[in-house]
C-alpha cells in the first residue's frame, strides 16, 4: 500500500488558478480572529475545529479544495480530516499566508489581532518563566519550566501543538457559533 502524498500548492500558481474558470475554493482553517486580521479575498474560514468536528456533512459541499493557515500545519491537520472523510480534490497553500503574503499577492486586512502561534510563545514564556523564578519561592514550581519544555518538544516532534489548539478555544479566538448546515450551504452558494 503506497501512502498518499499531500497536494500542495505555491502561492504563485494558487493566484493563477484563483482567475481561472476551475478556480478551487479555499477554505482557511485559522482562527475567527486571524482570518479577519488577514485573508486571501474569495476565502471561507472554517477554523480547524469546526472542520474536524463536521467534516462529513462539509465533505458533499467541497470540491477542488485548497487549505490555508498560517505556515501550513493547521491546513496539513485538516487535510489529513478531509481525507479521512473521503474527499481526495485537495491541496494545500505551501507557506500559507506568509507565503502569500511575501508572493506579494492581494490580501483583505481587518483588525489586526495575534495569531495562534504568538500566543503560544507568549504563554509558553510566561509559564516558564512562572517555574523558574517562583521555584525560588515555591519549591519544585521549577519543574512547571521542565513541562512547558517537554510539550514544546513533543510539538515539534508531532508537529501537533496542544496549547494551541487549547488557545484555539478561547472565546476571543472562535468565531459565533455556527452549525455544519450553513457553513456547507455558504460553500455550495459560492
Amino acid at each position: 500500500m503506497t501512502k498518499k502524498t499531500t497536494q500542495r500548492i505555491d502561492a504563485a500558481s494558487l493566484r493563477d488558478r484563483i482567475g481561472g474558470p476551475d478556480a478551487p475554493r479555499l477554505l482557511d482553517v485559522r482562527t475567527p480572529r486571524e482570518f479577519a486580521a488577514a485573508h486571501i479575498p474569495g476565502s471561507y474560514n472554517v477554523p480547524l475545529d469546526t472542520l474536524r468536528e463536521h467534516c462529513d456533512e462539509l465533505r458533499g459541499s467541497l470540491e477542488r479544495v485548497v487549505l490555508v493557515c498560517r505556515t501550513g500545519n493547521r491546513a496539513t491537520q485538516a487535510e489529513r480530516a478531509l481525507s479521512r472523510a473521503g474527499l481526495t480534490d485537495v491541496q494545500i497553500l505551501d507557506g500559507g499566508i506568509v507565503a502569500w503574503e511575501a508572493a506579494g499577492a492581494p490580501l483583505n486586512r481587518g483588525r489586526a489581532g495575534w495569531d495562534l502561534e504568538r500566543q503560544v510563545r507568549l504563554v509558553a514564556g510566561i509559564l516558564v518563566l512562572t517555574g523558574v523564578l517562583g521555584g525560588t519561592v515555591v519549591p519544585g514550581l521549577e519543574w512547571l519550566a521542565g513541562a512547558v519544555g517537554a510539550g514544546l518538544a513533543i510539538a515539534a516532534l508531532t508537529n501537533t501543538c496542544l496549547m494551541g489548539s487549547l488557545l484555539a478555544r478561547l472565546p476571543f479566538n472562535r468565531a459565533p457559533a455556527c452549525n455544519a448546515g450553513d457553513v456547507a450551504a455558504m460553500l455550495r452558494d459560492r
